[in-house]
Parts: structure tokens; sequence; C-alpha cells
């Protein structure tokens, strides 16, 4: 029986994150500990008591969710060894990489800090929107944003499941995909509260900023397989790792594809390594059948032997 570890990314954060896996394991405690040392301030504190206010900004919001992965899959792998495969949505892909060996932690903590600033000093605040449409018929996604772009940005940021499509660009274009979209038979389509256009081509500016940091830092090769964002298959070297991290950043997260491929694979054990269980709840939608034990406190230990 196949294993994948899954790491979410950003919207999972709450205040209270991961603070349970440092009181009763002392490999989790550490994580903490070593986030702290390499950002320079108590990043640990902001994940176990907030405020709310400092985890939504993006450059913080980033680091912790990463910790938490890392704590949250470190403790996970003394009770159920190494994974066959690991994957992560978005930021999580950071995460993913540093359980498969092609990352170093405190790198990955001071690249995602980075990552996070950058993207949200490439589009002023207000200019950029993100939404997710939910259930659209097959087909009416691309004629869609054709109509509602009117000379700005609107394309696919994620491809999360069967039943849900997040896109993003300019305010305005997305607002008006949102009421096409509607129009056109979608069960829902809503506008999602966050800081800024995430994979779409405004966020090239962050891009570009980021390949020098990703140059700088030290990828090797991994010793489980990832499952990439980018292009949704299977990599294995330091290079692919560094190459895959840049080109995310303006290009849709391919998580239905990525899914896909890993229940094509033989995965049957499926666990999410982190804060919530969004991707939990995505994987029902994609693999028939599939259930993941998500896995991001103290108490869900009692699952891993239920």
């Amino acid at each position: 029986m196949k294993t994948a570890f899954l790491f979410p990314g950003q919207g999972s954060q709450f205040a209270g994150m991961g603070k349970s896996l440092a009181e009763n394991f002392p490999a989790a405690r550490e994580c903490f500990e070593k986030a702290d040392e390499a950002l320079g301030f108590a990043l640990s504190k902001m994940c176990f008591e907030g405020p709310e206010d400092d985890l939504k900004k993006t450059e913080f919001q980033q680091p912790a969710l990463l910790a938490v992965s890392v704590a949250a899959c470190t403790v996970l792998k003394e009770h159920t060894g190494e994974p066959d495969y690991v994957a992560g949505h978005s930021l999580g892909e950071y995460s993913a990489l540093v359980a498969a060996g092609a990352l170093e932690f405190g790198e990955a903590l001071r690249l995602v800090h980075k990552r996070g600033r950058y993207m949200q000093e490439a589009v002023p605040a207000g200019v950029g929107a993100m939404a997710a449409l939910l259930r659209l018929p097959e087909g009416k996604l691309e004629g869609i944003l054709v109509e509602a772009a009117q000379g700005e940005v609107v394309t696919p940021a994620g491809f999360n499941s069967p039943d849900q499509i997040v896109i993003s660009g300019n305010h305005g274009a997305v607002g008006r995909a949102v009421e096409l979209a509607k129009a056109a038979g979608a069960k829902r389509a809503v506008l999602l509260p966050v800081s800024a256009p995430f994979h779409c081509p405004l966020m090239r500016p962050a891009q570009e900023r980021l390949l020098a940091d990703l140059h700088a830092t030290r990828f090797s090769d991994l010793r489980i397989a990832l499952v990439n964002n980018w292009q949704a298959r299977e990599i294995h070297t330091g290079d692919e790792a560094r190459e895959g991290l840049y080109q995310q950043v303006p290009n849709p997260v391919r998580w239905r594809e990525t899914i896909g491929y890993l229940g094509a694979s033989g995965v049957e054990r499926w666990f999410e390594a982190g804060a919530g269980a969004v991707l939990s709840g995505l994987l029902r939608t994609i693999v028939a059948g599939a259930k993941c034990t998500p896995f991001g406190e103290a108490q869900d230990v009692g699952k891993l032997t239920a």
C-alpha cells in the first residue's frame, strides 16, 4: 500500500496551530525553535497565539504554515515511516520539498518569508482579486475568461477538484468573471478573502524577484518523489524542484491532476500534514473512495492507529 503526504497552502492558518504538537512532541517543539532561530523573530508565538491579523499577512502566513507542516510531518514520520510520495498545494510545495530532503528547513523558511513579501508587493492593494467557481459546467471556463478580461488579466489560478476552479487577476475582470460564471450555471461563484491575486501573470514581478533567492539556495536531489504544481508531474532532482518553485508563482496549481496522478500510481493511504483539512476535503472529490487523514494536532495521533 503506497502512502502520500500532502501539505496545505495559504488559507489554512489559524491562531493556535501547532501548539499542541509542540507541547506534546519534542521533535515538533524543536522544529518551532529552529524556525524562530532561522527567521530571527518569534514565529512560534505567532502560530500559537496569533494575532490573526499578523497571520493574515502573506509574509508571515507563509513561513507560519510551513513551520506547522514540517513539525506535523516530523511527528507523522515517527509513527508511519517515510511516505512514497509527497505533494503540496502552492506554498505547500516548499513543505513537501523539506519532507523529501531537497530543501533545508531554515532555507525554506527564509525563502517563503521573502516569497510572501514579494507576492504582497507585486500588486497594489485593491488592484487584484481571486474567486472560486464551484461546479461550473464543463467547457464554459475559457469563454468566460475571454469575455471578462476586457483588456485586463483574469486567468485560472487553481484546478483544485472536479467541482472547484479558482481564478485570479485584476479586480474588475475577476468580478465580471464571477457574474458570467453564475449566468453560465455555476453552483456558486464567490470572491475570496485574499491579500493578492496569486498564481496569475500579475505575479511575474514576484517571480523575478524570487529567482535570485532560488538560485542562491542549495537544492538537493529528492529522497521521496514529489508531484509538482506547475506540471503535475513526478520530479526527483534539485534542479527540477527549483524550476518548479519558480514556475508555480504566475501559473495555476494543477491539484486535480496531481492527486489523479498519485491515485493512478497506487497511493491508497493519504495524510495531510499541517493546519486544517482543506486538502482532505478536496481528495474525496478527486479520487473515488479515498480518505485522507488530517494530521496537525497532538490528538490526531490516535487516528494513526485507529
